[in-house]
């Protein structure tokens, strides 16, 4: 197009020259053209992008279009984008001898590239459909001077693209780990956080049974999440270096000003990563000769221009970079090669290194967060110090779930105690207690686990903070009951706490309430002495009634513990020649409550109308069936759905999708799957009855009293064909 229709049709449409300096731009940079001139252009093209840019960053995202955004679309529409793109990958392009392009000129069409990317959705999608673009990035991150915009422009990408990157195919990856120096493998992280990470599910349909079996289908090979994952624990050093970083120190200049007010006044401009570390890199320059691995950055406290930016602002850089690596760690502790991760991290001391971060920096203050809960996706809006302690509780539940590990969360002197109390009670210590290496438990006055419990009485009663506290205390006591664990925690006054928030503290949040109903079942499963100090605490009939009210409010949320409580109840009713047990049967309201067929059935009923919610509620409602089996009284609670059926004038309903149900559930448990194995572990019944129970529950011999089958009128059965060609 000649440059004079260009100028001319420019003036009119507002491109401000864009087109023109792009055409120069293009002249320049060709194979026997100036690259100093082509720079100069692009200094040129660069702030008319920048600024749009910056207005999206500080301004309401969500209110923004793209045609808010008219330099970037006319930059994007003249070939700008797809020009940078040539101009950074020619080199590889090309076996001839060509001009060596400085480092300037290559962050600069990064950051153009990167603020393209800000104010429009289509460039960065555009660029992430180039897999041989993306792969070139990652050889960009071996030059420092490039690194920090070749990262965010890489993160920015890898968040919209639909194939997942497979990292094995990023050259020399190893030995570019390898090269970064700390901050540099901090902000890796925010990339590996998408690499590694399976796609989110959604809230509400993971626990379904419907979405666990898809998710057992797709379990037969591994993920390109779970390549990667196994790729990046293959590189040497990795995990110790992400210890290490994770457990490091802030260097802290003390300050009058009010750290967390600052805190949020800085979160509130520095919403974007590029810019917090591009003033940190800038604040650094000065120091590059101190060693990257340097922990309590002295050397850095003392350059001139480290010291112009607020205390606040290094400790939230720091609290940032903490949040990817332990977000990246929570990640493949959760992983196929968990038990691999977790002997590493035992090793590097990871769990000792946050217990002594825990008061200066962890849990420094209580920071009020009315935040919904927050998924496993680490792109929450939450401020670094919320997201922070989020990704921390995550950790530490990920960290003791169903793991001998868990015991590192003490110090040597709570070990003794777990040991004194099984010594006490004439029970053998459990063997992952016997086995751990307490050379690798916490030191200190207090292990992790009791700091938790510390500041989880203090927190506010509907702090979604709550939810995550609790779920890492819950994980401690999962897996096969330990009498010596749930006295540990019954010392810290830990039952009369959820207890108080259940019933006394007015918290009406469901998720809070829902991880203490589980906590309280696990502390409670088995253990008279947990009973007794629930019945000196629900003293009188009106907090009883209080209690079964909350129960009652959401069943879904209260189903663990219903579980709980209907297991023991089973085992102490077992133990009638134990005169404490028999005194605690007669005197505790819930179990008498529990005890009466009535109330049982209720809760059987509800549970199996409200199945289709949640996996957790038809486990709920087989123990219930196993118990009476045991006893011999299936038949009579199989009698009774039937009546209630009819009563609801809905005969068939409840029991066909109850049978339905039950077929999903041998097809999910009957897989090789550590789902079955935490079944027997949690209730203390053989899986060898759960498989038992589900069978006799589905035969279709109509003679059978112990078949739903039995119990339909053949008017309304509606047994799926699979299960009749079957």
């Amino acid at each position: 197009i000649p440059e004079v229709l260009l100028q001319e049709r420019g003036g009119r449409a507002r491109w401000h020259g864009i087109p023109v300096l792009l055409r120069r731009l293009y002249e320049h940079s060709q194979p026997n053209g100036d690259l100093v001139q082509a720079h100069v252009v692009l200094k040129e093209l660069s702030p008319l992008l920048s600024s749009e840019a910056m207005s999206f960053v500080t301004e309401d995202r969500k209110s923004a279009q793209e045609s808010t955004f008219p330099n970037t679309y006319t930059f994007d529409l003249f070939g700008g984008v797809d020009l940078l793109v040539e101009i950074l990958m020619r080199p590889t392009l090309t076996t001839e001898k060509k001009p060596q392009m400085s480092d300037d000129l290559i962050k600069d069409c990064l950051s153009v590239l990167y603020n393209c990317c800000i104010c429009s959705e289509g460039v960065t999608k555009s660029l992430a459909s180039r897999s041989d673009f993306v792969l070139f990035l990652f050889t960009l991150m071996t030059n420092k001077k490039t690194f920090l915009q070749t990262a965010t422009l890489i993160e920015d990408i890898l968040g919209v693209k639909k194939e997942m990157i497979n990292l094995e195919a990023i050259p020399n990856l190893a030995g570019l780990v390898q090269s970064f120096d700390q901050q540099q493998l901090a902000n890796f992280c925010r990339i590996l956080s998408v690499t590694i990470s399976e796609p989110d599910l959604g809230h509400d349909d993971k626990h379904t049974l419907l979405a666990k079996n898809a998710q057992q289908r797709r379990n037969g090979s591994p993920s390109q999440a779970e390549v990667n994952q196994v790729t990046i624990l293959n590189i040497p050093g990795f995990i110790e270096r992400l210890c290490r970083l994770a457990t490091r120190k802030v260097s802290e200049a003390t300050g009058a000003s009010d750290f967390l007010q600052e805190l949020e006044d800085w979160y509130t401009w520095l919403d974007n990563a590029l810019v917090l570390d591009a003033l940190m890199q800038m604040a650094t320059a000065e120091a590059e000769h101190s060693s990257a691995e340097s922990s309590d950055e002295s050397v850095l406290a003392a350059s001139p221009l480290r010291q112009r930016l607020p205390q606040s602002m290094k400790v939230v850089h720091e609290i940032m970079y903490k949040v990817e690596v332990l977000y990246v760690l929570c990640v493949l502790l959760m992983g196929r090669q968990r038990n691999q991760v977790h002997r590493m991290l035992a090793e590097f001391r990871l769990i000792p290194g946050l217990n002594n971060l825990f008061d200066k920096l962890i849990w420094r203050k209580f920071t009020s967060s009315n935040h919904v809960l927050h998924g496993q996706n680490q792109n929450c809006d939450c401020s670094p110090e919320i997201s922070f302690k989020i990704q921390f509780l995550r950790l530490l539940q990920s960290f003791s779930d169903h793991h001998e590990n868990k015991y590192l969360l003490l110090n040597v002197q709570e070990l003794n105690e777990l040991s004194a109390i099984s010594l006490k009670a004439n029970i053998p210590e459990v063997e992952a207690l016997v086995n751990t290496d307490r050379s690798l438990a916490c030191d200190g006055k207090k292990g992790l686990l009791t700091r938790l419990l510390t500041v989880m009485k203090k927190e506010p009663p509907d702090s979604s903070f709550r939810f995550w506290q609790a779920r890492a205390v819950e994980s401690f006591l999962r897996g096969a009951t330990s009498y010596a664990d749930q006295v540990f925690l019954l010392k810290r006054g830990l039952l009369e706490h959820i207890l108080f928030c259940i019933i006394d503290s007015g918290c009406k949040s469901r998720d809070v309430l829902q991880s203490y109903f589980d906590l309280l079942g696990e502390l409670m499963k088995f253990n008279i002495d947990a009973f007794q100090r629930f019945n000196k605490y629900v003293n009188t009939e009106e907090k009883f009634q209080t209690f079964l009210t909350q129960i009652n409010s959401s069943l879904v949320d209260s189903n663990m513990l219903v579980r709980c409580i209907v297991l023991s109840l089973d085992r102490f009713e077992s133990q009638t020649d134990d005169m404490r047990v028999m005194e605690m049967l007669s005197e505790c309201l819930l179990l008498s409550y529990l005890a009466r067929v009535e109330n049982r059935l209720s809760f059987l009923f509800r549970l199996i109308n409200i199945i289709n919610e949640n996996v957790s509620c038809l486990n709920t409602s087989l123990v219930i069936l196993m118990v009476a089996r045991r006893r011999g009284e299936l038949p009579s609670y199989l009698r009774a759905l039937r009546e209630k059926e009819y009563a609801e004038r809905y005969p068939g309903c409840l029991l066909n999708n109850f049978h339905q149900l039950l077929r999903f559930w041998q097809r999910h448990y009957l897989n090789k799957d550590k789902d079955s194995t935490c079944l027997e572990n949690s209730s203390c019944i053989p899986f060898s009855y759960w498989k038992e129970t589900v069978s006799v529950l589905l035969n279709l011999d109509r003679a059978s009293p112990c078949a739903i089958a039995s119990y339909i009128d053949p008017a309304y059965m509606e047994l799926d064909q699979e299960l009749m060609d079957d």
